[in-house]
């Protein structure tokens, strides 16, 4: 049997076991919680797959990064740790998700922002619960898709309820999505029931017209904001390697300001990113798009630390 090859650190992390004594801590969850009918284990090497698109940039994790205005990690010595990947397995969804929920409750616990690649979008709905017990939070997610389902093929917890089981948690107060577009984002039942909770739904026609401002504007000052990503809000010349690409998302640079300007108003409590299909990245540069993305929270996270 050929031996499985060994994957770095993400770019700037320590290969740890434990999160203790780190300012963040990355962990990968390749599977979350499944449909009958959907094969989640497309996404399950995303996490590596954002490690390799950076590996070769560890010989330059000194040089200055022009998207902060100085070095990754800043000269104060921002320690990251790379926990590896847990243990999922395809079919088993309250498995998965008691592995994902533990582990971010354990780098909460341990003083550190977690950072967790999935894995398709019902990785959040633990990583979410984790945060029971924490201040009030901001959820920004940034996504194609609002996923407000109730439940899909019987199933609550899976990739179509992700912020709909984040709204019945007394620690989240805010919810602000950002890059909706296209068709599959709700039925109207959906829609009114995330404009009942309170919801903030920006398009990504609207962030088009008016800047990323549309979205700061509903980020509060000071609140803990815990962001999650979805590939698929990034525009499929950009990114093709998703599950369902479409025209007219966001561009790499509306997404990297949005977070600067995030970080600048309020902590970042927590960040994921979810929804990447390895298969479809014919030559690697869909990878890199989001582990940039990665380094940027992780970039901003290090100047609030």
């Amino acid at each position: 049997m050929a031996k499985a090859a060994s994957v770095s650190p993400f770019l700037g992390a320590v290969s740890a076991k434990s999160p203790a004594g780190f300012g963040a801590a990355v962990f990968g969850a390749p599977h979350g919680t499944p449909y009958i009918s959907i094969d989640n284990g497309v996404h399950a090497g995303a996490p590596d797959a954002f490690r390799n698109a950076v590996a070769s940039d560890y010989d330059w994790i000194d040089h200055w990064d022009f998207d902060f205005g100085g070095p990754l990690l800043t000269e104060r010595g921002f320690r990251v740790a790379d926990l590896g990947n847990l243990r999922t397995t395809p079919k088993d969804g309250p498995r998965n998700r008691k592995l994902i929920e533990a582990k971010t409750r354990e780098i909460i616990e341990a003083g550190a922002v977690p950072i967790m690649f999935g894995g398709d979008d019902s990785t959040p709905v633990p990583f979410i619960a984790a945060f029971t017990g924490s201040p009030p939070l901001t959820i920004l997610q940034i996504d194609a898709h609002i996923d407000w389902r109730e439940q899909r093929e019987g199933e609550t917890r899976g990739f179509s309820s992700t912020m709909r089981r984040a709204s019945e948690h007394e620690h989240v107060w805010r919810i602000v999505q950002a890059g909706i577009r296209g068709i599959g984002s709700a039925r109207a039942p959906e829609i009114a029931a995330a404009q009942q909770w309170g919801a903030h739904l920006i398009t990504a026609h609207e962030i088009h017209r008016s800047g990323i401002e549309t979205v700061l504007a509903l980020i509060p000052e000071d609140a803990p904001c815990l962001i999650t990503f979805d590939c698929d809000a990034l525009d499929s010349s950009q990114m093709p390697a998703v599950a369902y690409p479409s025209p007219g998302g966001l561009t790499f640079t509306q997404i990297v300001s949005l977070i600067a300007g995030v970080a600048a108003k309020a902590p970042i409590a927590g960040f994921t990113m979810v929804e990447f299909v390895p298969k479809r990245d014919r030559d690697g540069t869909a990878a890199f798009t989001a582990a940039r993305i990665a380094c940027n929270v992780i970039g901003r996270i290090a100047r609030q630390r």
